[in-house]
């Protein structure tokens, strides 16, 4: 009985630590800004082999300067003339080494007048707050099925100085209803929070999903299928 219990208790605690690294992880030092390789020579194949699970190696302390914390060029406007009418510029890991281990980072979104579009997407490793600094925008997000198994949606129309959040991992969307240009700030809890575009992960993955995996989902005849994985998808985020 105690060998049960004992097996029992471990497999919770081992559950308990999953679920505990499954967002990004807490710094254990003052900062560990990222570097794509480590500076060691004695093991080469040791390199080639690096696992990467949404982290990086650590630069050396004495070598990080101000240019591993800095990112410029936020406050610029940018084109919007995409088929969606808007332009995602991210600022994570990617762009400030510094953010490796710290779960944060930032994303500018610009909005063309009247239909600019940021399309139904997610966050898969964050929750995002947003503020509207110009225009005005129509937000919201779809729950994952409640007890009854529906998807509530939940939306609001944002003016300059609001702020909203979406949960994270729930598809989510910001549309420009204003007649002018539209910009808002988002924070997001993780250094990589990564995105998922909906209409361009389904229809546009590499390889194609099979037709009739989406025919049978979407409940619509194969023709629109096949014209839909045909389109060309853009990418709003850069």
């Amino acid at each position: 009985m105690e060998g049960l219990k004992f097996l029992v208790v471990s497999v919770v605690l081992a559950l308990a630590s999953s679920f505990a690294s499954a967002s990004d992880p807490s710094p254990l030092q003052d900062f560990c800004v990222a570097m794509k390789k480590p500076m060691v020579w004695a093991c080469f194949k040791c390199l080639s082999h690096a696992l990467f699970v949404n982290g990086k190696f650590c630069k050396d302390p004495q070598q990080v300067t101000e240019k591993d914390f800095f990112f410029s060029g936020f406050n610029v406007p940018r084109d919007t003339s995409s088929p969606v009418g808007s332009n995602v510029t991210a600022v994570n890991v990617a762009q400030i080494p510094g953010l490796n281990t710290l779960g944060i980072s930032l994303a500018r979104i610009d909005f063309a007048p009247y239909g600019g579009l940021n399309p139904p997407h997610t966050h898969p490793r964050a929750t995002e707050i947003l503020v509207v600094v110009e225009g005005t925008l129509y937000v919201g997000f779809v729950t994952s099925n409640l007890a009854n198994g529906d998807n509530r949606l939940i939306t609001k129309v944002l003016n300059p100085g609001d702020v909203f959040v979406f949960p994270v991992g729930l598809i989510h969307f910001q549309l420009n209803v204003g007649k002018t240009n539209a910009v808002a700030l988002a924070s997001l809890s993780s250094q990589n929070p990564g995105v998922i575009t909906i209409a361009n992960a389904v229809f546009g993955a590499d390889p194609p999903i099979n037709p009739n995996v989406l025919t049978k989902a979407f409940q619509v005849d194969k023709k629109v299928v096949d014209y839909l994985q045909k389109q060309f998808w853009t990418d709003n985020n850069n």
